[in-house]
């Protein structure tokens, strides 16, 4: 069966509510496996807009979700609901993006961390300090040494283990103490078992292609951070369309593409799901676009532009007291239909930042995000 690019996109924005908005921001956060929330403001901002009335500070207080993370080892906001499966699922990948042979972790190391951060986190919430103290207590001095770089200076040895602890199902933050970041155990939030690996990965595979696809093993690896060779078992029986003149898979059942074509403008903060999960780069920036708004083929980098669910654009944002300057660097002419659908997703932005609007159509000269 062969799949337009044209139903395949207006598919895919559907399902990640962006031509329809979610009931919940639990809703919104699962369609699009995940939100992205390496920069707090924007991942709240990919939830907010998905869903009608809400603001950065009511998807904070949203319960049923957690910070944590998530696939690339990246902070994410996640069902606290569909921890057993991500757990399940991350926890069974090979460990990646490990220290140079002279300070990495022992696979023996690495399990007394992860066992001493679910320990020293089931009864309170503590700061990346206390939780060092809580670590060396129980592991070692050796766990303090300075070892990995960062912004300044280097820090303790352990942390090398922070996402290995939270894809074991460990830790996950807790609330902000004053501008500190506190760690938990989601335990105590919801007690949970992680679902066996592969009964894990098979359900986020699925979900995935629920969102994203049609996809291949190479996509999916990708957006996973794992080889292609780790997946690719898993896409065994699943169905196969074309896409583009290549053979892609869609999760079973699910062979039903609209006839419609996405239309509307919008705005997609930082790490957006929707730029990061969707394949081919190529076609969702297409011309002009993929060398404006991605980072040599990463994705992410940069605010995007949506204009009929493709990139078209990138822009960005100043807050200065009440004031919410949005400037809008669009690469193709905006017809007056599409200015003013960009005027209400500037007041729509503004109304989860909380800022009066203004809006500029103009270059951007913000470089992309690290």
């Amino acid at each position: 069966m062969e799949i337009s690019w044209e139903a395949v996109v207006a598919r895919r924005m559907r399902r990640h509510f962006l031509s329809e908005a979610a009931e919940t921001p639990v809703d919104a956060v699962r369609a699009m496996c995940g939100a992205h929330a390496q920069i707090a403001a924007a991942g709240e901002v990919s939830v907010a807009l998905r869903v009608g009335g809400e603001n950065r500070e009511s998807v904070q207080r949203d319960e049923g979700l957690v910070k944590t993370f998530g696939p690339r080892g990246t902070v994410h906001l996640l069902p606290l609901e569909d921890l057993p499966m991500w757990t399940g699922a991350l926890s069974a990948l090979p460990a990646g993006g490990q220290q140079p042979e002279p300070i990495r972790m022992t696979p023996g190391e690495l399990d007394q961390v992860v066992a001493a951060v679910g320990e020293a986190l089931a009864d309170a919430d503590l700061t990346v300090d206390e939780l060092t103290e809580e670590v060396v207590r129980r592991t070692g001095e050796w766990a303090r040494t300075p070892t990995i770089p960062a912004f300044q200076g280097a820090w303790a040895r352990w942390r090398q283990a922070v996402y290995l602890a939270a894809h074991a199902g460990v830790l996950c933050h807790g609330p902000m103490r004053g501008r500190l970041t506190t760690y938990s155990n989601p335990h105590r939030l919801r007690p949970f078992d992680p679902m066996p690996a592969e009964k894990a990965l098979t359900e986020l595979l699925h979900r995935y292609l629920y969102s994203y696809g049609p996809a291949t093993p190479q996509q999916f690896a990708r957006w996973l951070k794992t080889t292609p060779t780790m997946v690719k078992p898993y896409f065994d029986d699943l169905p196969q369309v074309e896409l583009n003149g290549q053979t892609a898979w869609i999760a079973p059942g699910d062979d039903e593409f609209p006839d419609d074509r996405a239309d509307g403008v919008r705005l997609l903060p930082y790490f957006d799901a929707y730029g990061v999960g969707s394949f081919p780069r190529e076609l969702l920036f297409p011309g002009k676009a993929f060398d404006r708004a991605t980072a040599r083929g990463q994705a992410g980098n940069f605010p995007l532009l949506l204009v009929d669910g493709v990139v078209a654009g990138v822009w960005h944002q100043k807050k200065s007291g009440k004031n919410l300057q949005v400037t809008v660097e669009a690469l193709t002419p905006l017809n007056r239909r599409r200015r003013r659908l960009l005027d209400a997703e500037v007041d729509r932005l503004a109304a989860i930042l909380g800022g009066t609007p203004s809006l500029t159509l103009g270059d951007v000269t913000v470089g992309p995000h690290a």
